[in-house]
This record gives structure tokens, C-alpha cells and sequence, in this order.
């Protein structure tokens, strides 16, 4: 039975809740749900609204920013919320779980500032610090999805229009360098596997309207090893949550990928 795992920045979870939740009755059966910038600690995390469909959620929050969570059908058999390197742990941006002989890290990168500033520096060194810790898991372990807001443009088709975004925050050369580094470790870009053609997006700015143009970038990835990559079936970005006006959306749309196997015996709650 194939497993649906989906990418998804929220922009604050309770903002978000009663838009998912009827998006997951009507529209959508997901089985592993990777959300980003969740904005609230656990403490405040509507687990009860995810637990009436199914599902079991493991969460690395932070209050009013940033945020992590992923919401499964599938067991979870171990959950990981530190991972031992200061620029990692500084803010909650990563969890890692493991389903099935699967492990899925679930990650929100920095978006960043200008060239030099102290954002843009940590995300830098956010990024450095993601691929080693990505590597060790690599060699660690055989089936791997990495997965999230990467808050990286990676090549010209990911953007509506690049000149437009030269120079802009997201599609500097640096940031798609260290982007292509992190791929380099032994990943691969799922999406782009399969729709290597495809001008698709996944966020659009709020303040511009960008949605009714389709003005976006891609910056949501799910990216993974061989061994995954060669069991993903099917990428796609699922448009019901973004066009809409009400309930209010988030600035980004959920990814979705549907892989043959997570190896091992993985059970779903149905």
C-alpha cells in the first residue's frame, strides 16, 4: 500500500486549523503530514483536532515563531526534537521521525536577509550545519526523506520570472549554492525528478495578489535518498488550500508526494 506524505508551511498552525482540518475531511487523505512555522509551543498545538482524524502528532514548537510538527498515521518509532549543534537548536526548525525503516526530517530553513546581515548569516550557517547533520544521517541510515520550506528558489524555472528575483532574498547565488550542496550529500529533489519541465510553485506573496497570476517561487522541497527516490510514484502541489479566500490561507501550498514504500511493516490508523 503506498504512503502520501505531504510538505506544508502553515503560517500559524491555529490560524491554519480549521482550513486543514476541512481540507483533510473533503479534499485530502494524507497520511504523514511534515508542517512549518507552526508558531506555538506543544503546549498550544491542537492535537485533539489531528487526533479526531487519525492521526498522531510529534511537535517541536515555539512560541509566536518558527515551529516544526509532524502529524502520522503511521506509528512513530522514535521522534527526535534535538539533534546536538547550536545553530540547529538555536530555534525549533527541525523534528525528525521515524515510520516504517523510514526516517523524515522535517525542516524550516531560515528565510534570511541581504547579503551580510546577521539573518542571512545564520541561514548560511543553518544550511552548513544541515548538511553535515544530513550526511550522518545519510550513512546512517537507508531510506531518508528530508523534506520543508527550504526558503531557497533552486533554478530559474522555480521562479514566475527571473529577473524579477535577481538579487532578491531566496534566489541569491549563495543561497542556491549552499541549496545544491545539501543535494550533493546524497539527495534527491523529488519534484523535479519527475516534472524536470515543470514551472510549478508552492509559495505566492500575500501582499501582491501573486496567487490569481500565479506570480510564485518553489521553495517547498521533499527531497530523498536512492533508495526513496526511486520509490516516489508522484509529486504534486495541492492548490484548494491557496486559492481561496476564506478560511484565510497561508502564503504557501502543500506538497505532496506518494512513495510505493516506507519499508519495513507500517500500519495506518483509518
Amino acid at each position: 500500500m503506498s504512503i502520501s506524505i505531504c510538505t506544508f508551511n502553515v503560517n500559524s498552525i491555529r490560524s491554519r486549523i480549521d482550513l486543514i482540518s476541512r481540507w483533510l475531511r473533503e479534499k485530502r487523505d494524507v497520511d504523514i503530514l511534515c508542517l512549518q512555522e507552526i508558531k506555538c509551543e506543544r503546549e498550544q498545538f491542537p492535537f485533539e483536532a489531528f487526533e479526531s482524524l487519525g492521526y498522531s502528532c510529534a511537535v517541536n514548537g515555539q512560541k509566536r515563531l518558527n515551529g516544526v510538527a509532524v502529524c502520522s498515521k503511521a506509528p512513530f518509532s522514535a521522534i527526535k526534537t534535538e539533534f546536538g549543534n547550536e545553530t540547529l537548536d538555536r530555534e525549533k526548525r527541525l523534528i525528525e521521525v521515524k515510520t516504517g525503516e523510514t526516517s523524515i526530517l522535517n525542516c524550516y530553513i531560515p528565510r534570511g536577509g541581504e547579503a551580510g546581515g546577521e539573518r542571512y548569516n545564520y541561514k548560511i550557517e543553518f544550511f552548513d550545519a544541515l548538511r553535515t547533520y544530513a550526511k550522518e544521517l545519510l550513512e546512517r541510515d537507508e531510506r531518508v526523506i528530508v523534506l520543508g520550506d527550504f526558503n531557497v528558489a533552486l533554478e530559474e524555472l522555480d521562479v514566475y520570472d527571473p529577473e524579477v528575483f535577481e538579487g532578491a532574498v531566496g534566489f541569491l547565488p549563495s543561497e542556491k549554492e549552499k541549496m545544491r550542496k545539501l543535494l550533493e550529500s546524497g539527495l534527491h529533489d523529488c519534484f523535479r525528478e519527475l516534472h524536470p519541465e515543470s514551472r510549478t510553485f508552492t509559495w505566492w506573496d500575500y501582499r501582491s495578489a501573486g496567487i490569481w497570476r500565479d506570480e510564485g517561487m518553489r521553495i517547498d522541497y521533499i527531497l530523498a535518498n536512492d533508495i526513496m527516490c526511486k520509490e516516489c510514484l508522484r509529486v504534486e502541489v495541492d492548490m484548494w488550500t491557496r486559492r481561496r479566500r476564506s478560511p484565510t490561507p497561508s502564503d504557501h501550498a502543500p506538497l505532496i508526494a506518494e512513495f510505493r514504500d516506507l519499508g519495513g511493516s507500517v500500519g495506518k490508523k483509518r
